[in-house]
Order: C-alpha cells, then sequence, then structure tokens
C-alpha cells in the first residue's frame, strides 16, 4: 500500500476541516482538534489525516456493491 497523499486540513475557529482531494472527508471540533493540531506538528501530517477519517478505502467500493455476489 502506498503513502496517503492528497489531504488538506484548514482551521475555522475551533473546528479542523480535513479534505481529500477537495472534498470535506471530516470535521473535528473541540479536543479532537486539539489533539490533532498538536499531533500534527509531530508527525506525519498525510497519514495523521488518512488514519483519522478512515480513508484507507481505494475507491472499489461502489463497483464491488454492484457486483451479482453482493446483491442480495
Amino acid at each position: 500500500m502506498g503513502r496517503p497523499s492528497g489531504f488538506e486540513y484548514t482551521v475555522h475557529g475551533d473546528e479542523v476541516e480535513i479534505r481529500h482531494r477537495g472534498v470535506r472527508a471530516t470535521v473535528l471540533r473541540g479536543p479532537r482538534a486539539r489533539d490533532f493540531l498538536t499531533e500534527v506538528e509531530s508527525g506525519d501530517p498525510q497519514l495523521l489525516m488518512a488514519r483519522l477519517t478512515g480513508d484507507y478505502r481505494r475507491g472499489n467500493e461502489r463497483v464491488a456493491r454492484r457486483h451479482p455476489r453482493n446483491q442480495g
């Protein structure tokens, strides 16, 4: 599996909005937002954002949903 990429975050007051390739993935508020800002300073921001958003999926979910074995 490759290294996560395409994540960015913006801070709006006490909220942190995380986007993946321009699409909002999640919004962190309160203590969770503060913890995120502390962790992002000391670690790999892309990996941290991927972990927090659960965005380890690779886009094949829609195709799998339409597969005959998953129809019923």
